[in-house]
């Protein structure tokens, strides 16, 4: 019986954890560490920071490792560090974008690489449906008002562009979170336009939104919402031109990346009142002290708290785990990335 136990252990791939200072604690929850060791040979306390000049028992623990679980803050793959892992068959990324530490040379030699973007394409997803809802509502402008007045508005005097009925959303970036914000619109009353250039009309009809123009999305919808990943080709994509065929009162939702938008441009916009935003990324990231952007009336300026952020960090861990348990169970990733598809995704 000891024996079988022994062959049992033996079989479970041997595992490192690789990922930034403090990272693991807030990732990982007890249950995590728990179901790692189960479906291992790891220390889940042991986490590599650095695997260029590693520490004696993260190199003995690199040496042997057939797995990698990462996560932000991940050291770079670089071969000279895949040298020092000669067992190194897969890589787990336990949130999104793996483009920091995934590079050429693990393709190279054949790893296999998954990660937990869908898990973090959801709470972005979230946050971008309240901040449409709450825009078509006029949110913002309502409770600043009330806060001016302390008295009841006359509510039968709000103009003709406050409600979500018959709204026109344009999404820019079929993405992950894209597509998840299309599924979480299907119950409101509201016409989505999508403008991607890797969709296909056929695409669009099935994902039940009309494919347009990035030009004709702009001139006709009332929220435009930034999905598309951070590419040259997408630098400031939402320019001057874009954002002058936006309709006056319309409302420009960021939770992608701020080098997407013409900043510069988007403030002209801002200052004139002419348009909303909802900026959860901004280029660059911190504005700096004296930007505009804090204190504009018709401007939700927040700290990149869109993605995964608390109790939505467990969620990455637990599609990573189970990402795990497949690998250890000799079955292919049920998320695999793949190098060509990271030429046009976050």
């Amino acid at each position: 019986m000891h024996h079988t136990t022994d062959n049992a252990v033996a079989r479970r791939p041997a595992l490192l954890l690789a990922m930034g200072p403090g990272i693991a604690d807030r990732v990982l929850a007890d249950r995590h560490r728990t179901r790692l060791a189960a479906l291992t040979r790891t220390d889940p306390y042991l986490v590599a920071h650095d695997l260029a000049a590693p520490t004696p028992p993260v190199a003995a623990a690199l040496a042997g490792a057939e797995v990698l679980l990462t996560c932000w803050g991940a050291p770079p793959l670089t071969a000279e560090v895949l040298d020092a892992a000669p067992k190194l068959r897969a890589v787990v990324h336990a949130a999104g974008s793996v483009k920091h530490h995934i590079t050429d040379a693990c393709w190279e030699r054949g790893i296999a690489v998954t990660s937990a973007a869908a898990a973090n394409a959801r709470p972005v997803a979230e946050y971008t449906l309240a901040a449409i809802l709450f825009a078509g509502k006029r949110v913002l402008r309502s409770a600043q008002r009330y806060a001016e007045l302390r008295t009841a508005p006359e509510w039968l005097s709000e103009g003709e562009d406050t409600g979500n009925y018959r709204r026109t959303v344009g999404l820019v970036g079929a993405s992950r979170i894209g597509r998840r914000v299309i599924e979480l619109l299907r119950p409101f009353d509201v016409e989505v336009l999508l403008y991607d250039p890797y969709v296909s009309g056929t695409d669009a009809a099935a994902l039940g939104v009309e494919r347009v123009t990035l030009d004709a999305l702009c001139a006709r919808s009332d929220v435009v919402s930034v999905h598309a990943p951070q590419l040259p080709e997408t630098h400031r994509m939402i320019g001057a031109r874009q954002l002058s065929l936006m309709p006056t009162g319309a409302t420009l939702i960021n939770t992608a990346r701020g080098s997407l938008v013409d900043e510069p441009a988007l403030l002209g916009e801002l200052l004139s009142g002419r348009l909303h935003a909802v900026l959860d990324v901004t280029e660059p990231e911190l504005p700096p002290r004296e930007s505009p952007l804090y204190d504009l009336p018709n401007v939700l300026l927040t700290p990149h708290i869109a993605g995964s952020l608390g109790n939505e960090l467990h969620r990455m861990a637990d599609q990573a785990l189970d990402e795990v348990e497949r690998f250890a169970a000799g079955l292919p990733f049920a998320d695999p990335m793949l190098p060509e598809a990271l030429d046009h995704s976050a």
